[in-house]
């Protein structure tokens, strides 16, 4: 299957589910700039995403693929990222495992830190939860950091609040520090 053809449009919120919930969102980040034995990011990704299904996990809204130099090496290959929404019945660090496993059955290796991975997992939110849940800590201690996090979520949720800075993905995407060079990539 080419990249071009598994890829489908961002599913905006209002159009997947009437009106989401966004106090109530479970956002999970997604990364890849090692292609494994794909043909490159954009259909690993893509693959990815069609095992979330068999962890219990529903796709409700969607990013495009956003393309960044790596961080914090940019030596290393760049990288392509992206957001879902998501709807599951698994309690956090249940879908921190379900995560997990998507990842492993990817290749995904934790040779050294920040090296290039076949698949890169994190959940960023789950509705409104702050805090350090027994060594989970949400949301996600650096995703408002990051452009090529916050990018990709305020394009399909761009008034959802963080939980513990209370400011918008839509004001986070423009304050981020980290990944400036971030864009969406056409569909």
């Amino acid at each position: 299957m080419s990249s071009d053809s598994a890829r489908s449009d961002p599913v905006p919120p209002s159009d997947a589910d009437g009106g989401l919930d966004l106090e109530a969102a479970v956002i999970v980040a997604l990364g890849c700039n090692d292609k494994g034995p794909w043909a490159d990011c954009r259909e690993a990704l893509e693959a990815a995403l069609a095992r979330f299904r068999a962890e219990g996990i529903d796709i409700v809204a969607r990013s495009a693929w956003w393309r960044s130099a790596a961080w914090p090496d940019p030596d290393d290959p760049p990288f392509l990222n992206g957001v879902v929404l998501v709807r599951t019945e698994h309690e956090p660090h249940a879908l921190m495992a379900a995560l997990g496993r998507i990842e492993e059955a990817f290749g995904r290796e934790r040779a050294r830190a920040n090296a290039p991975r076949t698949l890169d997992l994190d959940l960023v939110a789950c509705g409104r939860l702050a805090g350090d849940l027994d060594g989970l800590i949400l949301p996600h201690p650096r995703a408002a950091e990051r452009l090529f996090v916050m990018g990709p979520l305020a394009e399909i949720a761009p008034a959802w609040r963080h939980p513990a800075l209370d400011r918008t993905a839509a004001d986070l995407a423009r304050s981020a520090p980290v990944g400036r060079d971030a864009h969406p990539l056409p569909n």
